[in-house]
């Protein structure tokens, strides 16, 4: 009996420390699967913690990106208005310069006629002379012959014949003095008129007109998703390569590039061909794409200034003012393309030159490289008047003396040392003025208009004035009871002056100033 009852609590013992070990057992379980569990969270955490992160970054780089482009573009704009400052004070001063320029040549070919009429006239001075040496001796044969028939003293009849021959020789004086410089006058103007008429006539070159907006067309609307990108970053990454600002609006099958330098317009045009045609568009490939095309616009404006020079007949020229003169063919002056310009002024330099018995070749030379401190480069100094910065780079990549002088001086801007800078000045004014050379855009256009009329309206006695000729004519009609024919006269010249010192204008502006008077009657 008491063995049974050990044995009985023994068991009892014994499954309590069991299903305690076992309790023990099943604890440090759950604590093992809440700890693996607890550590997976956590990794979790960290990851989310991680990709928020990085998308923070990312957006805060992509609003530091867009706001340089918006500074960068803020800055582009106040040098292209100081730029356009520029541009009307230097068209200012280059309309003046050629202004006087114009009546220097004149004048200095009225000179040179006018000293070989003199040298004429002397000439026959001197003829004449002889001739009254012989009168003089045959008078004196006369005298006494006279002296018996008048029964006049020598004296008197000498003091009767010189006051003849005097007045005589006066008159013939005066009146071939007249004649030789009136036909002087016109002879000057005549040949002037003949050589610039001759060399208009035989050149002929296409216009160019440039502006600051390109127009890229693509096949569908689609293709405008792809350029844009996912949030802009394809349009972004192509702005930020080239420079240039890609505008994308409402216009059917078309983009727009704007950007004041047309080199740059230029490679993001033929950037955006290529990425279109071949489809891959995302920020690698544009830069990859960029970089390839900015070496190929490189290349080609090797070959332009290259062939510019072949056609024109100019050997050895330096390989720096070759690309100067491909970088032409992307640059505009006032509306006109610079490349264009220079070739155009080229030619007229080599016929004008032939004409006046001179160089050719050089001239053509000069002519060509007139315009090449427009080009802009990095070391140059943009306050340098171009005349001036391009007859630098001339005396630096070795050109001649004259060619040098002639880009200076072709604005008056150092002496003129050679006959080959007047011709280059006339030539260059010659190319720029002609009508449909440079363009103005039709808001100032129509202000220059109005403005030459409101200028006449601000005198006492004007009716009616009417700007025609494309600006070129100012027609002036006044009243006839306030005005009189000595006044119209000042008044025309006041005008004019006022024109000139208020306005700027391409050439010259004619100014007329018509008075008449009418009497009306009826009949009843």
């Amino acid at each position: 009996m008491d063995n049974s009852i050990i044995f009985a609590v023994g068991g009892v013992v014994l499954g309590a420390v069991i299903g305690f070990i076992i309790a023990k057992t099943l604890e440090k379980n759950n604590a093992s699967k809440l700890v693996k569990e607890a550590k997976k969270n956590a990794a979790l955490i960290l990851k989310e913690a991680k990709s928020e992160g990085e998308s923070l970054k990312k957006d805060k780089i992509l609003q530091a990106k867009e706001k340089f482009i918006e500074l960068k573009a803020e800055h582009e704009k106040v040098i292209l208005g100081r730029d356009k400052k520029m541009a009307e004070a230097e068209k200012r001063t280059r309309d003046k310069e050629s202004q006087i320029s114009n009546e220097l040549s004149k004048n200095k070919k009225l000179n040179e006629s006018l000293a070989s009429k003199i040298k004429n006239y002397d000439h026959r001075l001197d003829v004449l002379e002889k001739k009254q040496e012989e009168v003089d001796k045959l008078h004196k044969s006369q005298v006494q012959q006279l002296e018996v028939i008048s029964s006049l003293s020598a004296e008197e009849a000498k003091e009767q014949l010189v006051e003849s021959l005097k007045g005589e020789a006066k008159n013939d004086a005066m009146a071939y003095v007249q004649s030789s410089l009136e036909e002087a006058k016109l002879t000057a103007e005549q040949d002037a008129k003949k050589i610039i008429i001759n060399t208009i006539q035989r050149i002929g070159t296409e216009e160019a007109v440039d502006n600051c907006v390109s127009v890229f067309n693509i096949e569908s609307d689609d293709v405008k998703g792809r350029i844009i990108g996912r949030e802009g970053r394809n349009i972004r990454a192509i702005e930020a390569a080239t420079g240039v600002e890609i505008i994308v609006d409402d216009t059917p099958e078309a983009i727009i590039l704007s950007c004041f330098d047309s080199v740059r317009r230029e490679v993001a045009r033929l950037s955006l061909h290529k990425l279109v045609t071949d489809g891959r568009i995302h920020p690698a490939r544009i830069e990859e794409i960029v970089r390839k095309t900015q070496k190929q616009i490189e290349q080609e404006i090797i070959e332009v200034g290259k062939r510019t020079v072949i056609d024109l007949g100019i050997h050895n020229l330096n390989p720096e003012l070759i690309k100067m003169v491909g970088r032409m063919k992307y640059r505009s002056s006032y509306g006109q393309n610079l490349l264009q310009h220079s070739r155009e002024v080229a030619k007229l330099c080599g016929v004008m030159a032939a004409e006046l018995g001179l160089n050719p070749k050089m001239a053509k030379r000069a002519g060509l490289l007139h315009d090449i401190g427009k080009v802009p480069d990095a070391e140059a100094d943009m306050e340098t008047p171009h005349a001036i910065l391009g007859m630098q780079w001339a005396e630096k990549f070795g050109e001649k003396p004259d060619v040098c002088n002639a880009i200076g001086a072709h604005h008056d801007e150092v002496e003129m040392k050679s006959l080959l800078a007047p011709i280059i000045q006339v030539c260059d004014a010659i190319s720029g003025a002609r009508p449909g050379a440079r363009r103005q855009v039709l808001d100032s256009y129509i202000q220059r208009l109005k403005d030459l009329e409101d200028i006449a309206f601000g005198f006492n006695g004007v009716k009616k004035a009417y700007a025609i000729q494309a600006g070129r004519e100012l027609r002036v009609i006044v009243e006839s009871e306030k005005v009189n024919d000595e006044k119209a006269a000042e008044l025309s010249f006041n005008i004019s002056q006022k024109v000139q010192t208020d306005m700027t204008y391409p050439g010259q502006v004619k100014v007329t100033v018509i008075r008449e008077t009418r009497a009306v009657n009826i009949a009843k």
